[in-house]
């Protein structure tokens, strides 16, 4: 286990071995914090990477060639150690192959590579999924990276501050939500944007994440309370979330690069079926990721 440490002239970053994980990214110039700390109150994650799943299967119990396996929440790599397998001051890759613990869980070989760049005051992110196996490889794969909210003039900090996401390209955003059974909704909401802006509220994920689907825009950013970008989101994914617990008014935010999602309401498919999932061939490759811009 350890830390590895990047930097440039405008940024620090600390990350994990256990999951991958950047748990810290710093601003050297103004002292900014923008990963979320942690805090177990809250949350005791910062940036966790999601895979095999993301979301979770109906009863956390899927079916793959004629058996039933079970996984829990997000799939498993957020917990395993990974090995660094080149770094330099900027730029680094952790790799994790499977164990026989894993396969009893998730019967297939791959390799997962997550890569951090730095690049001036962006982060890079990168996933490569192999499928080192003898069978097609059926995965999800997303991000799950949590902002800190900057404070307002009052000091509050928190999701009822006054702060505002900023989604690019649209003027609703069209989203999900989970039912009480724990899987998406089939109906969609409808939040009215303000030339883009979203404010935010101290009940406004009560009912767990927003699930936006159908590459409804790129960016998102995190702002102030007078609607001064602090950090931005950028993506090319199907799907994405916004989260932040439910009923406790937290002081960060997350917003959330997904290749996938939880099961749909009423599904009842194959491992191969989900919604959103991912193939990859014998002796294939993916490739993904999205960048953090602090401003």
């Amino acid at each position: 286990m350890g830390i590895t440490i990047l930097e440039n002239d405008l940024l620090r970053l600390e990350i994990d071995s256990k999951g991958a994980e950047l748990i810290r990214a710093t601003n050297k110039e103004t002292h900014t914090e923008y990963i979320w700390n942690g805090d177990a109150k809250y949350w005791k994650r910062h940036a966790p990477v999601l895979f095999p799943l993301v979301g979770n299967v109906i009863g956390k119990q899927y079916k793959y060639k004629d058996k039933i396996y079970s996984m829990g929440q997000h799939g498993f790599a957020r917990d395993r150690e990974f090995e660094v397998i080149d770094v330099s001051n900027d730029h680094v890759i952790f790799s994790y192959e499977p164990t026989e613990e894993d396969k009893e869980i998730y019967p297939f070989d791959f390799e997962l590579n997550i890569s951090y760049s730095l690049e001036e005051n962006s982060i890079l992110t990168y996933w490569n999924v192999y499928n080192t196996g003898d069978d097609t490889l059926y995965f999800s794969i997303g991000g799950h990276p949590a902002f800190n909210i900057p404070a307002g003039d009052d000091g509050d900090n928190t999701l009822g501050s006054g702060a505002y996401l900023y989604i690019d390209g649209v003027d609703s955003l069209e989203y999900k939500l989970l039912g009480a059974d724990g899987t998406v909704e089939n109906k969609t909401y409808t939040a009215e944007l303000d030339e883009g802006y979203l404010r935010m509220t101290s009940d406004m994920f009560d009912r767990d994440a927003y699930i936006v689907e159908k590459s409804q825009t790129q960016s998102v950013a995190l702002c102030d309370s007078n609607k001064k970008e602090i950090v931005t989101v950028n993506f090319h994914t199907p799907v994405y979330g916004l989260w932040s617990p439910a009923g406790l008014n937290a002081p960060f935010v997350c917003i959330e690069p997904w290749y996938g999602r939880t099961d749909g309401e009423g599904f009842s498919g194959n491992l191969e079926e989900r919604e959103y999932g991912n193939s990859l061939a014998i002796g294939g490759e993916f490739a993904g990721g999205y960048e953090i811009v602090c401003h």
